[in-house]
């Protein structure tokens, strides 16, 4: 079992930047593949990206087409932590982040994923 939070969310001017962190306080996250979602209000929670367990070719990554380009999704395993950088944030970023591990699948399904943190605000400012 892994216990997950999420940290680094605020306010931030359109045009800014935020990193977001994941921390497991149990578990090791190496051992997840693991997701970011996002949930504005009045809308249903979206996939942003993820990152898979470690192969021997190194991890594959996916993104959702609004964020291809300005969000960079990596892992810290020194530090146990899996972290979104995002970059040129819009409005339209304007959410609630969360991040949650799956053991068994690297995915954009969110019922796919078993844990998940508490999650962040981030909002942008027009």
């Amino acid at each position: 079992q892994v216990q997950l939070a999420e940290s680094g969310g605020g306010l931030v001017q359109a045009g800014g930047s935020l990193r977001l962190s994941c921390a497991a306080s149990e578990g090791t996250l190496v051992r997840y593949n693991m997701g970011w979602f996002r949930q504005a209000p009045g809308k249903e929670r979206e996939f942003v990206s993820a990152i898979s367990q470690p192969s021997w070719s190194g991890y594959s990554i996916m993104y959702a087409d609004a964020v291809k380009g300005r969000f960079t999704i990596s892992r810290d395993n020194a530090k146990n932590t899996v972290n979104l950088q995002m970059n040129s944030l819009n409005p339209e970023d304007t959410a609630v982040y969360y991040c949650a591990a799956s053991l068994s699948k690297w995915s954009k399904i969110s019922s796919d994923y078993n844990y998940w943190g508490q999650g962040t605000q981030v909002t942008v400012s027009s």
